[in-house]
Parts: structure tokens; C-alpha cells; sequence
């Protein structure tokens, strides 16, 4: 089948690429010229495991191609909208100018019987907008939210867990469901779910979802809190919670929290949309969950300050990580670089490591010092914090090797990922978060 992705950017130059690899014919089209040219040479714009083979592979054989030219959409069978939805610059609302533009520039070149299918991440109540100025063409909206993981995104394009599409009723409705059936049967022949529903239980399912495991870091995180003022160990008692399979032991890891430029941004949206809706009510908790996931990184930076003495001020500090989180190079929201920074305007001499994402930390915060190799980062630091953990760090960093790096030994574990006791028994001083 044709199809056409509208934005290029994570979400949509992977999909686009894993839609080539499964056998159908894709166009990609952004409005970025220097993207399209990096993905029509193959090459990533952006960190993502197995994106260039796939790319690469589409490219060669004929079945992918990226332009900025809106017209190649033309005469493609489903059009995926999958650009981006910010946070407003003046609140906590998603900005929906690049979802709006997307469409409208798409509705010219659409024909009788095409399908929209909108991927981005919009305030519920969107879909059903979007579908007033895409029906008068003869072509139906549908609403496909994506689920993917950075750092898995391929797989989870390629084999998802799930698949949801929110589908108007009636005879539209139902060849829209069959067309997206063909596009997807790869997975769905695999006995992947394939959920129909309305337009607003598809545009929730993405934020609920978001909402429930912001919830759960957030959860743990305030047990973290508990456990400093009562000498507890919150990762024995996310152990102990986790072996109850209604609860389960996935995402309770107390650390300084989440970041990136999804959970943080979409819970934020989901809670200003339940305002405009007048349920402000239903996911107050939400601004908690927010609340405490930003208090993690501030409890981080304490624990260097506390580690050295009770002041930064012209001492060095190694930063172990600068993504938001491994297997990639998104600094959007990044917790590990919110540390660094802070530590920064306390005084401190900041550098910063990390085997993916420094040319992006150092774009936006150039005031840090910016290392590649982990062992020279690790030269002459009076203190080391690990804030994202690559294996690099929590597997394959011997305690004793950095000892003979650094000239202090005491190590924050921002992410609760180190053997605290190999540390302790090569004379470092270790602090986690929710551990004594």
C-alpha cells in the first residue's frame, strides 16, 4: 500500500521507515530541509537503535523516499499525521499549531476514500475538530496514537503490544478499519490486539497511560522521600510491593524521575485539558505527580552539596549522563541535565559525559564542560553523580578503576542503579536516593 508520514521528526521518520520495511511504499514529508536531506541519505537525525538499517534498507530498495514537497502525498492510500504537539509556551496546554498546519496543508491533495490517521499526541476532543475540515474531502479521520519507547521504537513501530484506532461509525468507518487492518496485518497476523474505539478513548488511552506510569515513577518516588527521614530502603520496598501482581515491579525505580518530551509535556496537557473541561478535579494529582518528580532533581543536587561538605562552590563534579534516558540522545526535559545545571549556578566545575547526547546538551547549555570519554570525564572529580544509566556506568565502571580517576571519592546514585556495596568496599562514600 501508499502511504505518506507528515512530520519527520522521531515519531514520524521511524514510523515511516518501519512502515518501507514491512513491505509498503512510503513517503516521508517535513517541512525541515536539512532533516529530509540527512533521511533521504539514510542517515538519522537523531540517535534511535536500528533506525539506520531500516532506513537505509527503505531507501535502497525503492520503497522510501522524504521530501518537503506536500504533493507527494498525493495519490497515497492513508496519510500519518505524526508531527509534534509542544507544551505552550504560556501555560501547561498542548500547542496544536503543527498538528492544525499539517492537516490543512494535506487537504488539497486528499481523494475519496483516503484515510487521515492522526498519530499525535492531542488533548481529547482534537480528533473530532480535525474530522469537520477532513470529511468534506471524501477522505475519513482516524485517530492511530503510537506507544513507542526511545531506545525501542523500531520494535515497538514494527511489533507493538497494541494497536488502537479511534473510527468513525459507519460504512466509512468500516473500510477504514479494513484499510488499517492491511497496513498493520503484519502484527495483527502475530496476534497483536487491534482495539477499535471512538475518537476520544483513542485520544485518551495515550495520556492515560502516560498519566498512569508518570503516576507510578512519582509513587516511589515519594515512598523515596519517606524512606530519607526514616532510614528505610525504598528499593527493598519497591522489592517487596513489586512481588504483588497487582502492582508489579517494572517502573519502581526511585530516582531523580522522568524527563523527556513526552510524559512530562503530556501530563501537563492532560491536566489543562480536564480544566477546560471542567474536571480539573479528576487529575489533580496529577500537578503532584509533576511536583515530585521535579523535587527528585533538586534532592539529587542536595546529596552532592551534603557529599561535599556543604558546598559546590569550585569543586569538580563528573555528570554521568546527559540524555533523559539510555539508548538515546533526547535532552528534552532531561533530569540528568537539570542537575548539571543546578550544580552549575551553585558554583561548581560541571562536566558532563555521556556516548550519545553531548553535541545536543552542548547546543543548548554550552556554559558545562562537555567530556566524550567516560574515564577522562571522570579525571580529577572531587564528586561523580550518575543521572542516566547507560551500562556504561551501572554495568561496566569498576569502582576501583575510578578511584584511581577522581580525587575525592564520594558517588551520588541518582538512579539507584550501582552496586552500593562494590562502591563502599573500594572506599567510596555512596548516597542513593531512598537509601540509607
Amino acid at each position: 500500500m501508499r502511504l505518506s508520514v507528515i512530520g519527520c521528526g522521531y515519531l514520524g521518520a521511524v514510523h515511516a521507515a518501519a512502515m518501507a520495511s514491512i513491505g509498503h511504499d512510503v513517503v516521508g514529508i517535513d517541512v525541515d530541509e536539512r532533516k529530509i536531506a540527512s533521511l533521504s541519505k539514510g542517515e538519522a537525525p537523531f540517535f534511535e537503535p536500528g533506525l539506520p538499517e531500516i532506513l537505509s534498507e527503505g531507501i535502497s530498495s525503492g520503497r522510501l523516499r522524504f521530501t518537503t514537497d506536500m504533493s507527494e502525498a498525493k495519490g497515497a492510500k492513508v496519510h500519518f499525521v505524526g508531527v509534534g504537539t509542544p507544551q505552550v509556551k504560556d501555560g501547561y496546554a498542548a500547542d496544536l499549531t503543527y498538528v492544525n498546519a499539517a492537516v490543512d496543508g494535506l487537504l488539497p491533495y486528499l481523494s475519496d476514500g483516503d484515510i487521515v490517521a492522526g498519530k499525535s499526541t492531542v488533548p481529547v476532543g482534537t480528533a473530532a475538530t480535525l474530522a469537520e475540515r477532513v470529511t468534506p474531502t471524501g477522505a475519513t479521520l482516524v485517530w492511530n496514537p503510537e506507544f513507542l519507547r526511545e531506545g525501542f521504537a523500531v520494535k515497538d513501530t514494527i511489533d507493538p503490544d497494541r494497536l488502537v484506532a479511534g473510527i468513525p461509525a459507519g460504512e466509512a468507518g468500516d473500510a477504514a478499519t479494513s484499510i488499517l487492518r492491511e497496513v498493520y496485518h503484519p502484527a495483527i497476523d502475530k496476534g497483536t490486539p487491534f482495539l477499535v474505539t471512538d475518537y476520544a478513548t483513542a485520544e485518551l488511552v495515550k495520556v492515560a497511560a502516560n498519566a498512569f506510569l508518570a503516576t507510578k515513577i512519582s509513587f516511589i518516588n515519594a515512598m523515596a522521600e519517606i524512606a530519607e527521614v526514616t532510614g528505610a530502603d525504598v528499593t527493598q520496598l519497591a522489592d517487596a510491593i513489586g512481588h504483588d501482581a497487582r502492582i508489579g515491579r517494572r517502573f519502581l525505580g526511585a530516582g531523580i524521575g522522568f524527563g523527556g518530551g513526552c510524559l512530562p509535556k503530556d501530563i501537563r496537557a492532560f491536566s489543562a485539558r480536564a480544566e477546560e473541561l471542567g474536571r480539573s478535579e479528576s487529575v489533580s494529582f496529577l500537578r503532584e505527580v509533576d511536583a515530585i518528580n521535579l523535587r527528585r532533581r533538586d534532592r539529587a543536587v542536595q546529596l552532592v552539596v551534603e557529599g561535599l561538605g556543604g558546598s559546590v562552590f569550585k569543586k569538580n563534579v563528573t555528570v554521568l549522563g546527559a540524555a533523559f534516558k539510555p539508548h538515546s540522545d533526547d535532552i528534552r526535559d532531561s533530569p540528568a541535565l537539570d542537575v548539571a545545571v543546578q550544580l552549575h549556578g551553585l558554583g561548581a566545575w560541571v562536566t558532563v559525559t555521556d556516548p550519545e547526547a553531548l553535541a545536543n546538551a552542548e547546543r543548548i547549555h554550552p556554559q558545562l564542560n562537555y567530556v566524550a570519554d567516560r574515564d577522562e570525564a571522570l579525571r580529577g572529580a572531587d564528586a561523580v553523580i550518575v543521572v542516566t544509566e547507560w551500562d556504561e556506568y551501572r554495568r561496566e565502571l569498576d569502582p576501583g578503576h575510578a578511584a584511581s580517576l577522581t580525587n575525592g571519592h564520594v558517588v551520588i546514585d541518582g538512579r539507584n542503579c550501582l552496586d552500593a556495596a562494590a562502591w563502599r568496599g573500594a572506599g567510596w562514600t555512596y548516597y542513593g536516593m531512598g537509601r540509607p
